[in-house]
């Protein structure tokens, strides 16, 4: 194991986990530090070695999770601010779906 803890989550559990993280854009080596999974199961899921279907449902699950809650963030503003909230959502999304392919 790469680092001294333990993880007790369930394997579905870390893998959405490090797929939220992975979306957030925080670095492998940092998501297996916070939860104490091994890096080489995470470089294994992010590189699609390990699970690659069900771990690639939870990447889109998970930016979808994220641009929904971005919008919805901006319906709490008016006007140019909510505009631009709004096309930073979709840029971002526009970002992580070009780097996907």
């Amino acid at each position: 194991m790469g680092y001294a803890c333990d993880c007790d989550m369930p394997l579905s559990r870390q893998m959405a986990l490090v797929a939220e993280f992975h979306v957030h854009r925080i670095r492998p080596s940092r998501i297996a530090y916070r939860l104490g999974i091994d890096i080489a199961r995470v470089e294994g899921w992010l590189s699609g070695e390990q699970d690659g279907a069900q771990f690639q449902g939870l990447i889109i699950a998970s930016r979808k999770k994220k641009y929904l809650a971005q919008m919805r963030r901006a319906d709490r503003f008016r006007g140019q601010e909510a505009y631009e909230m709004r096309l930073a959502a979709q840029d971002d999304l526009r970002q992580d779906q070009r780097e996907q392919s």
